[in-house]
């Protein structure tokens, strides 16, 4: 129960992190209280200084980072002053923090109910038995099926939602009075999202907890926060009730931010950056291209099935046809067979069964290992999920876009392979002094636009785009967004858009297929989909779509 009695005051904030090129301030002048029971929520982008706030309450910032002005207050203690064993007596049982990922967070080569019954000995003085016995009881409390069997499994064997469950149970095994969340839900579907979610609301609501959700999800943060900060390049903007907040924003920022996420009945074009320079200089994109009728299909896919080794059964009996220039969604929870489906399409993986014709010949005959060989290939590429895993990071950005043309193409000509680079990196929005720098001298933006150069240079007829926007803040999502709808519609691309986000398959496919257990369970045009599901799955799925409903008048003229 919410009352009026401050649990956590933050007066005046400032964190300053040491680097080769001097001083950082990454907060500055932060000031903002949280009252027992209250759900808080801190949004912004990347470098806005929201972890690092969040990292300063709990004194938990890296070695290179300090207080460098201000106090944390919390319940009438001042933290920042606190020695090494005030600190350890104020971890877990006053505060507690979950963090992005749970699985790089939690200990791979320790059962999860011994790392559940760790935190619980490092609190209290309990015997390993009563520790154990707790675990199982938390592991419970946090729903997760057979506790008993789990308590032996490792990380590794649980799903990303199971795993951000045990940090959870982790975090409130002291009964903390907050619990600080930081980017809880990234990486998980909707419906994951949502059972995490309700599970830390219900759980707040029971043992009387504050949260501070950390998000760059505004959509989460309108869910689920009764009242909500926006900050900006280490600054507080804004800070009001969260209906308010999001429906009559008063700071420029704000506003930009409310129009650049998407909503239940927004359109591409309807987004625009929250940060102006991310804008990228083109001519609007033409009109949207309906294949004509009796046009041949690009793509067309016959009865595939996928069975691996352990006998499962990944995908089964799945069937689709792309016309060229058609946007298809593919949407599921994690596991639903979504990315086994887009590899085996991309011939990254082998089926167990079925065809696979591309542009009227079959390509399901050609092995995974071979297909880099086949003539298709340059015509079928994909935009994968995180470009820091996809971009060699000993090459440039020059080197990545180069590439697929010397390796497919076999362009070897420097002035043309030169001017080709130079076309993709310009139609992408990519600055050219920018194709000489690596991948970690890089944004997150920058680099999505070099996984995309990279997979149109080919001029393919077919882009497979696996989760393109997971990663990205919403302005750079939004740009990224426009971009790629505006490449389909010049090119007449085909796209088949794999994705967990409902909201940005609603805006940029004309036709949706939803996946479940491998098995497709409806499909059909987006809207009609999205509007009037007709089977329950889909329609869990677009209820658990968290978002923000913005005036029309939000959008900058």
């Amino acid at each position: 129960m919410v009352t009026n009695k401050p649990l956590l005051d933050i007066e005046d904030l400032g964190v300053t992190f040491s680097t080769r090129h001097g001083p950082v301030e990454a907060v500055r002048g932060i000031s903002l209280s949280l009252a027992e029971g209250e759900t808080l929520g801190i949004v912004g982008e990347s470098g806005s200084g929201k972890s690092v706030t969040g990292f300063a309450i709990t004194r938990l910032l890296e070695r290179s980072g300090r207080i460098s002005q201000g106090r944390v207050t919390f319940r009438g203690r001042d933290i920042t002053r606190l020695t090494a064993a005030g600190l350890r007596e104020m971890h877990g049982s006053a505060m507690a923090m979950i963090f992005q990922n749970p699985r790089g967070a939690l200990n791979p080569i320790r059962a999860i109910g011994q790392q559940v019954a760790d935190a619980i000995l490092a609190h209290r003085k309990i015997s390993v038995r009563e520790a154990h016995a707790e675990a199982r009881e938390l592991l419970k409390a946090v729903k997760i099926r057979d506790p008993e069997k789990r308590m032996s499994a490792y990380p590794h064997e649980l799903s990303g939602g199971m795993c951000q469950r045990v940090m959870i149970a982790m975090a409130i095994s002291s009964n903390p009075a907050l619990l600080i969340a930081d980017e809880p839900t990234t990486g998980l579907d909707v419906t994951t999202q949502k059972v995490v979610m309700d599970l830390l609301a219900g759980i707040a609501a029971e043992r009387g907890m504050a949260i501070i959700l950390i998000t760059h999800d505004l959509g989460l943060a309108a869910r689920y926060c009764r009242r909500v900060v926006v900050m900006e390049k280490g600054k507080l903007v804004e800070q009001a009730d969260a209906r308010e907040l999001f429906h009559a924003p008063r700071h420029p920022y704000t506003k930009r931010l409310v129009a650049a996420s998407p909503t239940a009945t927004s359109r591409v074009e309807d987004l625009v950056a929250a940060d102006e320079h991310l804008l990228t200089p083109a001519v609007p994109a033409p009109p949207q291209r309906d294949p004509a009728h009796g046009t041949p299909p690009l793509l067309e896919v016959l009865n595939l099935v996928k069975r691996f080794d352990d006998g499962t059964v990944g995908v089964a009996e799945f069937s689709m046809v792309i016309k060229p220039g058609e946007s298809v969604g593919l949407v599921g929870e994690s596991g639903s067979g979504k990315s086994t489906t887009s590899r085996m399409i991309c011939r990254l993986l082998d089926p167990s069964e079925g065809i696979i014709n591309f542009n009227g010949e079959s390509i399901s005959r050609v092995a995974a290992r071979d297909f880099h060989r086949a003539p298709q290939r340059r015509e079928i590429q994909i935009v994968f999920q995180d470009p820091n895993d996809s971009l060699n990071p000993r090459y440039t950005a020059f080197d990545c876009i180069a590439h697929p043309l010397i390796r497919l193409l076999g362009m070897r000509d420097g002035a043309e392979l030169r001017q080709r680079v130079g076309e993709c990196a310009y139609r992408v929005g990519l600055p050219a002094e920018l194709l000489q720098r690596f991948p970690h001298q890089l944004s997150g933006g920058q680099k999505a636009r070099i996984g995309i150069a990279r997979a149109i240079a080919c001029r393919p007829k077919l882009l497979v785009l696996d989760e393109p926007t997971a990663a990205l803040d919403v302005s750079v999502q939004a740009v990224v967004l426009q971009l790629l709808d505006r490449l389909r519609r010049e090119d007449n691309l085909a796209f088949l858009f794999v994705s967990h986000d409902l909201n940005v398959v609603r805006m940029m496919c004309q036709r949706t297929i939803v996946l479940r257990n491998g098995a497709i369970v409806e499909q059909g045009a987006s809207h009609a989909l999205f509007t009037d599901p007709q089977t329950d799955y889909t329609r869990a799925l677009v209820d658990a779509v968290p978002h923000i409903e913005a005036p029309r008048s939000l959008v900058p003229a």
